[in-house]
């Protein structure tokens, strides 16, 4: 047997170099694998599918547990990181108009396609057939919010009680003002600073252990969805469901892919670099549980950290791509399925509330469908009971929803640091470069 030789005094022996994993220890493999089983198990036995719904919901509540305190985190060190605070508010105002800009595009363009292939016609649907009882609860949930109600909304209650609830955009106000009182105060801060930063590595790491249970969330989630509603249930409605799922991978593809070759990277890599993103957001239906992951990522490929600390948890809430998408292509199939004639100011009038409600319904599950029925409130000729149409399938139309938000903000992150000077193109190209 080879033996090796003793290590001199002072001298340190170089690690031996680390294998590739086999396939089957690799995160996107096992997730994929796991919603591949599941989809079997929902179409043999639907009802034992259905039973695995609570794995799916503890690894959601597992991840949605500490994202506040990712997002508080990454927020404050984010702005105290950065140069001066003229710096900070220009980097927040650059990524709110981007993200207008771009979620406004995808309102247009789902305007566009509803009205072009037209997904609710031939239904005739009789309104008093209909369930209205189904939407109800959604209903006593939304109401049209003015810009008064969006703003007074930021701020929490309490400074508790916005963690306790989880309210994003919340935790990114109070991260703000925590950012600005520490970099105001300057060197004196430093310990905390350096404490909040040290919390984050923690915090980042439990993230990294509770990742390994994400092939079984994504085998509950998809089970029970396959299960609950059957592929079957797809058949009546697949014109929308495969106009919306098409519209969402070209919206991808054309205009994200454009944007991303005008700030010099490839689309296509980025996408197989975010493999794991993508597959946990399609099986879970929720684009909350890639955000710790894609804000590692966004860093790994270069970003600063102060950047994404800033851009990332602002796009969940103000860039809302896939919800856009959803939102004016849906209402237009509701009007189109009724028999209810829009015209152009009705639906200008939907888009405009569009652009407000669709704020702020990113990640969580059934958001998008409340804010959907509140932007119909407006629109009395439209009837909200129609909704019951698309409540069936609401959970496939979510699985792109989510993914469009996702990759529309690890984008907009990459396109940000850019024009900022906040990349290393070097890192950038070489990390990328791994994924063609």
């Amino acid at each position: 047997m080879q033996t090796l030789p003793p290590v001199q005094p002072g001298v340190t022996r170089a690690a031996p170099a680390t294998s590739k994993p086999p396939f089957y220890r690799v995160l996107w493999v096992q997730v994929l694998i796991a919603m591949l089983l599941a989809i079997v198990l929902g179409y043999v036995d639907p009802a034992r599918a259905v039973a695995m719904k609570p794995l799916g919901d503890a690894f959601i509540r597992l991840i949605t547990m500490i994202i506040t305190l990712i997002i508080f985190c990454t927020v404050v060190t984010g702005i105290a990181g950065m140069e001066n605070l003229k710096k900070v508010g220009r980097v927040g105002g650059m990524a709110l108009l981007y993200f207008e800009v771009v979620s406004t595009i995808a309102l247009l363009i789902g305007l566009l396609v509803g009205n072009v292939v037209k997904p609710g016609s031939g239904f005739n649907v009789n309104i008093a057939t209909l369930d209205a009882k189904a939407v109800a609860d959604y209903a006593g949930q939304a109401k049209a919010q003015s810009v008064t109600d969006f703003l007074m909304h930021i701020i929490p209650t309490t400074v508790v009680d916005a963690f306790a609830k989880g309210d994003i955009l919340e935790v990114v106000f109070i991260a703000l003002l925590f950012g600005f009182a520490l970099s105001a105060v300057g060197t004196r801060a430093k310990p905390l600073v350096d404490l909040v930063n040290s919390f984050t590595h923690v915090v980042f790491e439990v993230t990294r252990l509770l990742m390994k249970f994400a092939p079984v969330g994504a085998f509950g989630a998809m089970a029970y969805t396959v299960g609950r509603f059957g592929l079957a249930s797809l058949g009546p409605l697949a014109k929308l469901i495969g106009t919306f799922w098409l519209t969402s991978m070209l919206f991808v593809v054309i205009v994200l892919g454009a944007i991303a070759w005008a700030a010099s990277f490839s689309i296509f890599r980025f996408l197989a670099y975010i493999k794991e993103e993508i597959l946990l957001v399609l099986a879970v239906s929720s684009s909350e549980v890639a955000i710790p992951t894609l804000m590692a990522k966004l860093e790994k490929l270069g970003c600063s950290k102060s950047l994404v600390g800033l851009v990332v948890p602002t796009g969940f809430t103000f860039n809302t791509d896939g919800t856009s998408l959803y939102m004016t292509m849906a209402a237009l199939f509701v009007a189109q399925a009724t028999n209810t004639h829009l015209t152009l100011t009705q639906q200008l009038t939907i888009l405009a509330v569009a652009v407000l409600t669709s704020k702020g319904a990113s990640g969580v599950q059934g958001a998008s469908f409340i804010a959907l029925v509140a932007t119909l409130s407006v629109i009395p000729t439209i009837p909200v009971a129609g909704m019951a149409l698309i409540l069936g399938i609401d959970r496939f139309l979510s699985m792109f929803r989510a993914l469009v938000n996702m990759i529309g903000n690890g984008v907009a992150t990459l396109v940000l640091a850019r024009w900022e000077g906040e990349l290393d193109s070097d890192t950038l190209r070489q990390r990328l470069a791994r994924q063609g």
